[in-house]
């Protein structure tokens, strides 16, 4: 079993494993690296009627799927604003790892400042990394929880069953084997996941040279 491989969580953990994923990537910093988008396209084509062929003869609930990921991502976002709020700043005060970085830090806050907070948690959850550092960093700053909560919900909602929906239909129109169509879609997925920090990155050293 291979935590950083969304198929591996998919066929070795079944629902369980995907839902606690969910809410570790966006409500732990040990959850930074976990492949929330495509492991929840992955699901979305499990729950499906080619699901059997993906798990080796079972098949993801679809119900529990699509109302369990967005509670699982919504908890874990409390969670991640509960730590933020409780220990602050010295929550990143810690070394630049693999995934952990503080320039990653630095980017999420840019990413607020920009946005705002509803739209910066919206889009949040689309970005790879800025979901998972969001949450703590608004518990720091202290937002109020009514405004929290909205966006928090809103965002859950339309990243999770959004992206299993895709995976879902996708699923339905697939027959026989999925296996040689992951690859290029994940791929894919995570391509699109990247392009805002590229383009934000573009932008930043674009102001600086000027």
């Amino acid at each position: 079993m291979n935590l950083f491989d969304a198929h591996s969580i998919v066929t070795d953990l079944g629902l369980i494993g995907i839902l606690l994923i969910l809410f570790a990537e966006t409500g732990l910093l040990i959850g930074i690296a976990f492949p929330g988008d495509s492991l929840l396209f992955i699901a979305g084509i499990a729950a499906s009627g080619t699901g059997a062929a993906l798990l080796n003869g079972s098949q993801l609930p679809m119900v529990e799927l699509f109302i369990g990921a967005p509670i699982a991502a919504i908890t874990g976002s409390y969670v991640g604003r509960w730590l933020g709020a409780k220990y602050g700043r010295k929550l990143f005060d810690r070394p630049d790892g693999r995934f952990f970085t503080q320039a990653r830090v630095t980017q999420t806050e840019k990413w607020l400042e920009k946005y705002g907070i509803g739209k910066a948690l919206l889009l949040a959850r689309f970005i790879p990394f800025v979901r998972t550092l969001i949450n703590p960093m608004i518990g720091i700053i202290g937002i109020p929880n009514k405004v929290f909560a909205l966006w928090n919900i809103l965002g859950a909602i339309v990243w999770t069953d959004g992206i299993l929906l895709l995976g879902y239909l996708l699923g339905e129109k697939i027959e026989g084997s999925v296996d040689k169509y992951l690859l290029p879609i994940i791929g894919l997925i995570i391509f699109l996941s990247l392009v805002p920090i590229a383009l934000e990155i573009l932008r930043e050293r674009k102001r600086k040279k000027e």
